[in-house]
């Protein structure tokens, strides 16, 4: 896949077929459009699916105060990766900015016709851009009209009869039911961070802990509590579990952290990044009167562990 920084890198081919959007989580709604561009250009002569997407997200630039901060379910990074498993042939990451905002619908359709061309421009069931949103399928077919080119709406994605959205998924993890979020997302929630030092405490309790910080501030931390877990460490998966909160057995927290307790491991990863992949929510995190309560829960956790990983395995096998 060729990643473009800006659109004016793309260059011109009057076959493109493309769509336009934030594509947050890259979901089984988005793969709808995803797929469709590919099989369009690939009945074309000459083609390339092209993909336009925004960093940073629209929401963190233009942040409304009525409304909590956007947490991000793909980084513009783990979205490239996505987009590239899913064979589209070009990317192009545009710099969102205030400025950017305010862009008028209708030039910049101009521009796309012009500088890039559109043989084909692919729309979902909710699809506006530009100042004021103002680029919505009615301007957008008469535009389509003006310039001689092909628009394509997709209807929304289904799932038993709900739609699939980012906002969905979002909340879904945010009440710890990956199952859910796994199937709209089509694939499981992973995050990728740096695994920085803590305070040691997990060491000295006979279960060492990696501290995993998100790259992205703004990435999303699935709800509070213990997980089933895994990591692709120096080419081989590891699985653990994991704890996502502030620790209120110890000293509580400011900020929800994430520590990852891998099984049979005993590496030193101190500035690695890994991404840590979540199979399955646990429990709540929970505030234990006494130490042997709180090592006898997680000798708990850990036996429901290896029970899901032997699952995982003969499923696998």
């Amino acid at each position: 896949m060729y990643i473009h920084s800006n659109l004016d890198a793309v260059g011109f081919n009057p076959n493109t077929v493309l769509s336009i959007g934030t594509f947050d989580g890259v979901h089984r709604g988005h793969a709808v459009i995803l797929n469709r561009l590919n099989e369009i250009a690939s009945s074309l002569e000459y083609a390339r699916s092209l993909i336009i997407t925004f960093d940073p997200h629209p929401q963190i630039v233009l942040k409304n105060p009525d409304k909590p901060e956007i947490q991000l379910l793909t980084t513009i990074y783990e979205r490239l990766n996505l987009f590239y498993k899913m064979k589209i042939s070009d990317t192009a990451v545009v710099n969102f900015t205030k400025e950017f905002s305010n862009t008028n619908p209708e030039e910049f359709v101009k521009y796309l016709y012009e500088k890039v061309g559109i043989h084909t421009l692919l729309i979902g069931h909710d699809h506006a851009f530009g100042k004021d949103r103002a680029g919505n399928e009615e301007l957008l077919t008469k535009l389509s009209e003006e310039y001689k080119f092909a628009i394509e709406k997709i209807p929304a994605f289904d799932m038993e009869g709900e739609k699939i959205s980012s906002t969905k998924i979002r909340t879904a993890l945010l009440s710890g039911d990956l199952n859910t979020a796994l199937s709209m997302l089509g694939y499981e929630y992973s995050l990728l961070g740096n695994v920085v030092s803590g305070d040691g405490r997990g060491r000295t309790l006979g279960i060492p802990t990696a501290n995993v910080v998100p790259l992205d501030e703004n990435k999303l931390l699935p709800k509070n509590g213990v997980y089933f877990v895994s990591s692709e460490i120096n080419g081989t998966r590891y699985y653990g579990m994991a704890n996502i909160g502030v620790r209120p057995t110890f000293v509580e927290t400011d900020k929800p952290i994430l520590e990852v307790h891998f099984f049979d491991f005993n590496h030193y990863i101190y500035d690695y990044k890994i991404s840590v992949t979540f199979h399955n929510f646990l429990r709540e995190e929970q505030k234990f009167p006494t130490l042997d309560l709180f090592l006898s829960q997680l000798s708990e956790d850990r036996n429901i562990c290896y029970e899901l990983l032997d699952k995982r395995l003969s499923h696998a096998s």
